[in-house]
């Protein structure tokens, strides 16, 4: 049967749920469990009924609607959080685009095999406590001492955020036990870089997604005034922090070309024009689709800080805030991808996502595969967020087929 989604009911979808959570710097801020986030949840709850489907939630949060009965469920969905003035693309195309491929499939009355599950995951953008939050829970990744003690980044603890809502610690640590068997999970999202534009390929499919370090270090030298202290007597955070910069980026770019490596947020103190920096606080963000590469790159990263503190006169503390392990896609995921695109005749490029994914946390426990999408000049997480609709059509036409054969 040559069944194709129906793009501007999808188009629809997606900007009836970009109204909600509009931030007035031009973007969407829908972080999990605002105001906001409750209120697209009650509407993606509205489509999910409305779809015939049977609508579930689990003690994270996360959302669910069934098509079929008992048996080891293909999930496909991804995330309708948002980061503080976001795009409407990142995560909600995915969920909704799921949510048009079961509902053509409820429409025409196919029956398959294996039930067909979406899901939303809860605060995969890491407003709340690290990354991933909901799908973490789902695989049973979380402990109670990371809940209790987690700080959002909004400044408040997890458990002050919960207080307004009908979830606690407990039925976020329990969300492991409502889970159903998985078969399978697929994952539409837009690419969030500018390969597939600047190729002019309408489709990504994934095959590795990186693994991830992130850490929060510092630099801690001596304030002293900035007339009277020689520059050779300075124990000068900032200079540090300067150097291990430069030096950690041409140490991956030339030992482990193709890995990550990035300086985000920086803070010095005291922060005064007429004091050498005493502190420098920073994150650390490294990144390889290589489980061996990532191991190395933390000893070689740790190494270089620690030699540029002891030159300079320094110490050098770092503490781990997340860690992700590299995932290589199955081959029975990526070569029914590849086989779909063939019949519909869509070009498509084998990829790497630097970027993590739910589909990382939820290939722990069942086979994932996703699917990439162009993004206008690779920009993601902003106001300026956008896609070609003809490539939405043409990831969710492909993730409507691969959904058919994963339930056959």
């Amino acid at each position: 049967m040559d069944i194709k989604i129906n793009l501007e009911r999808l188009k629809s979808d997606i900007e009836e749920l970009a109204q909600i959570g509009q931030d007035p710097r031009g973007g969407i801020s829908r972080p999990s469990f605002s105001k906001s986030d409750l209120e697209a949840r009650e509407w993606l709850k509205e489509k999910i009924c409305q779809a015939g489907l049977c609508f579930r939630q689990d003690g994270a949060g996360n959302m669910f609607g069934r098509l079929g009965g008992e048996g080891r469920a293909v999930l496909v969905g991804s995330h309708i959080d948002t980061v503080i003035n976001g795009g409407k693309f990142d995560g909600s195309a995915g969920v909704l685009a799921g949510l048009e491929c079961l509902r053509r499939i409820n429409e025409e009355k196919l029956r398959l095999a294996k039930p067909l599950e979406l899901v939303s995951f809860t605060d995969e953008e890491g407003n709340l406590v690290g990354d991933f939050l909901g799908s973490r829970a789902f695989a049973g990744l979380l402990n109670r001492e990371e809940l209790e003690r987690g700080i959002t980044s909004f400044g408040r603890p997890l458990q002050e955020i919960l207080a307004g809502t009908e979830f606690t610690l407990e039925s976020i640590l329990r969300a492991k036990e409502e889970r159903p068997e998985v078969e399978a999970f697929l994952e539409l999202h837009i690419e969030q870089g500018a390969v597939l534009e600047n190729e002019s390929i309408p489709i990504g499919i994934v095959e590795k997604i990186a693994g991830k370090n992130y850490r929060w270090c510092s630099f801690v030298g001596k304030p002293d005034h900035s007339g009277t202290t020689p520059l050779e007597l300075r124990h000068d955070a900032f200079l540090a922090t300067a150097d291990f910069a430069l030096k950690g980026t041409q140490l991956v770019a030339t030992r482990h070309y193709g890995s990550m490596i990035t300086i985000g947020r920086v803070t010095v103190q005291p922060g005064s024009f007429s004091v050498v920096p005493g502190q420098v606080d920073f994150s650390l963000d490294f990144r390889s689709a290589s489980s061996e590469i990532l191991e190395v790159l933390e000893k070689e990263l740790l190494a270089l800080a620690e030699d540029i503190a002891s030159t300079r006169g320094l110490s050098f503390f770092s503490r781990v805030v997340d860690k992700t392990e590299p995932v290589k896609i199955p081959p029975r995921i990526t070569e029914i991808l590849q086989e779909e695109c063939r019949k519909l005749g869509y070009p498509f490029l084998m990829m790497t996502s630097g970027a993590g994914h739910d589909a990382q946390i939820v290939s722990l426990i069942a086979d994932s595969g996703m699917i990439f999408i162009p993004c206008l000049d690779g920009i993601s997480h902003s106001p300026q967020e956008m896609i070609d609709w003809g490539d939405l059509e043409k990831g969710a036409n492909l993730l409507l087929r691969a959904l058919i054969r994963l339930a056959s």
